[in-house]
């Protein structure tokens, strides 16, 4: 069982005392904040092993404006863009361009850093908060092309001019089914992905990845540790829509299952600048839901208790990660979770990520869903029965057939689901306290590239079109 440490992640000192007082063998690095500080930096100048990038080669996550000029200097594929400190030219550059366009903050900004301005009024209060009321601190603003089609996301171990592709993944962002509601820090994913080719696999780690790496090597600043390259399918071919410098989330939960290499020795080997063994991965594939607070990406209570967790892990494809929980002493009549007697309770906005692994998406699908109707908790501080962790969840209860191809059942969740689900034959199920936020996955056929939008839109319509089966 795992020590909490009362150490923030970015107080890069006391961690690398705690690392050599406890004489830890091997840091691995999660959160890009404290990449972007220096930890990797401080602790190999103590002769403490860490796998993770230099302050300098995290910037391609921290600084978006470095990552666009790498970009452009090495050919990778990436949308037009314009990066400025003054608020008028940016506007003026705006006004002079085609809606919506993307303004990001050059900086860390805790994933609400992007705004999509669909008309000028947006993007000249999103400039005034990243520009003169520095909202996310004093910075620049990139000002982006808009691309359309599916995004993935392609992890790769990098140790310099060394890159090991995971396998690929794409995860939910939106809070409610159909691609709608406000954005979260991800809802759910799958692998593999239909509407990927081999080809396309290819292209992204040959004319992406691997001249991103090579081209930081030659920067004089070699990239070490997991390069997440969030991706996206245009219709003009694949191009780069951000680069991360660490495990993404929540496509990692779905990704690493299918690892059948060891993981620590791919670790050690980077950290020590030892070549990395050759990666083999599972023909599985694996699905994960959310389970997330009732209000969540708004405000939520916490302290609810959770049950069967342990009675779903009893099948091996089966894994929950802990994502928002705690344990709490509450007594007899509550279910135990550890030897000491606590109960296992909420304790963030995403509690829980539930997944499975089956030899197809839809097995994978229906065994994921199934551990998460078996999840319970307590429906209220009124201590009544317990109920599943979900609020209001909506899902189709047939697997949609379009053109002759299988697809993965719609997933609607939260307050009003029933009103917001886009799929046939639909079972909605109403308790009272927290949302359970799933996949919405893709569909192999729904993307055509000469529809030029490839938006979630055509997606409901061919979906609740005549020839659903």
């Amino acid at each position: 069982q795992a020590k909490c440490v009362p150490l923030e992640d970015t107080q890069i000192d006391e961690l690398a005392d705690f690392a050599g007082q406890e004489g830890i063998d091997l840091t691995v690095v999660g959160p890009e904040i404290s990449l972007a500080a220096g930890i990797v930096d401080e602790f190999e100048s103590r002769g403490l092993k860490i796998f993770g990038p230099s302050k300098a080669a995290a910037r391609i996550e921290s600084s978006k404006d470095f990552a666009k000029s790498l970009m452009a200097k090495y050919n990778v594929p990436t949308a037009a863009y314009r990066t400025f400190s003054d608020y008028g030219e940016a506007l003026a550059y705006v006004n002079a361009g085609k809606l919506p366009v993307v303004l990001k903050y050059d900086g860390l900004a805790a994933g609400k850093g992007v705004v999509v301005a669909e008309t000028l009024e947006q993007a000249d209060e999103a400039l005034k908060d990243m520009l003169l009321d520095d909202k996310f601190g004093h910075g620049r603003v990139v000002v982006e092309e808009f691309l359309t089609g599916p995004e993935f996301s392609l992890l790769c171990f990098v140790n310099g001019s060394e890159v090991e592709p995971m396998v690929l993944a794409q995860d939910h962002k939106r809070a409610f089914d159909g691609d709608e509601g406000p954005n979260t820090g991800g809802m759910g994913a799958y692998t593999p992905l239909p509407f990927i080719t081999e080809k396309d696999e290819v292209y992204a780690l040959e004319h992406v990845m691997k001249p991103i790496a090579s081209g930081m090597v030659s920067e004089g600043i070699p990239f070490k540790g997991v390069l997440y390259g969030g991706l996206m399918k245009t219709p003009d071919g694949i191009k780069v829509i951000e680069f991360n410098c660490r495990f993404g989330d929540p496509e990692t939960e779905v990704v690493l299952p299918r690892l059948e290499s060891d993981i620590f020795e791919i670790f050690w080997n980077v950290a020590n600048d030892i070549p990395m063994p050759v990666t083999k991965w599972s023909s599985d594939a694996v699905m994960g839901f959310v389970m997330a607070s009732k209000g969540y990406p708004g405000s939520y209570k916490k302290g609810y208790e959770i049950t069967g967790v342990d009675d779903v892990l009893n099948d091996p494809s089966v894994h929950v990660y802990h994502m928002g929980t705690s344990l709490k002493k509450l007594g007899e009549g509550h279910e135990a979770f550890d030897k000491a007697g606590h109960s296992l309770v909420t304790n963030g906005g995403r509690v829980l990520m539930v997944l499975a692994s089956a030899p197809d998406l839809k097995s994978a699908h229906d065994k994921a869903l199934s551990a998460v109707e078996r999840i319970g908790c307590e429906k209220s501080m009124d201590k009544r029965a317990s109920r599943p962790l979900c609020d209001k969840w909506t899902f189709s209860t047939n697997c949609v057939s379009i053109q002759g191809r299988y697809g993965i059942p719609c997933v609607g969740f939260g307050p009003g689901a029933e009103s917001q689900a886009h799929a046939p034959n639909e079972v909605t199920f109403k308790q009272d306290l927290v949302t359970c936020a799933a996949l919405y996955a893709a569909v192999p056929g729904l993307y055509h590239p000469e529809n030029k939008d490839g938006s979630a839109t055509s997606f409901r319509q061919e979906l609740t079109g005549n020839d659903i089966k």
